[in-house]
């Protein structure tokens, strides 16, 4: 298992609203290193300029691909597809959840939500991958909105 004690866990964001990006960095900055991709257009050259342990993909992005197209070629990518990536979007139906597990992704969490779901999402995807946060996150007693 792969010990993040000295090591911060590095987190690639697509989103193209500026305020969910915002957000986003706000509350997970002090956890994790976040990098904020806004369009399908950027996503591999700024994918290809770190080792990211988890992508947050949204469905809706700026570009000529949205979200699912990117996971379908990410988990189609023996250099990527074990990189886990949480479908973190605004499409909230039960069909929008099945296309996103369908492409690829490995949890779905619907916006808007409850940060503290979204946080146990991604340590629970760090953990199944023998990722291990540096921090203790009391998921029973923490208040994160």
């Amino acid at each position: 298992m792969e010990n993040a004690i000295n090591k911060r866990i590095k987190i690639l964001m697509t989103e193209e609203d500026p305020d969910n990006q915002k957000l986003i960095l706000l509350y997970f900055g002090k956890y994790f290193d976040v990098t904020t991709c806004y369009s399908s257009d950027e996503f591999y050259d700024i994918l290809n300029q770190d080792n990211y342990d988890l992508i947050l993909m949204d469905i809706s992005i700026n570009g000529t691909k949205n979200g699912l197209q990117l996971t379908k070629e990410l988990k189609g990518n023996p250099a990527y597809a074990n990189i886990p990536v949480l479908c973190y979007t605004a499409h909230a139906l039960h069909q929008d959840r099945l296309n996103a597990l369908d492409a690829g992704c490995d949890a779905y969490v619907s916006k808007p939500s409850d940060l503290k779901i979204l946080m146990l999402s991604i340590i629970d995807l760090l953990k199944a991958r023998g990722k291990v946060p540096a921090f203790d996150f009391p998921a029973e007693s923490y208040s994160f909105c």
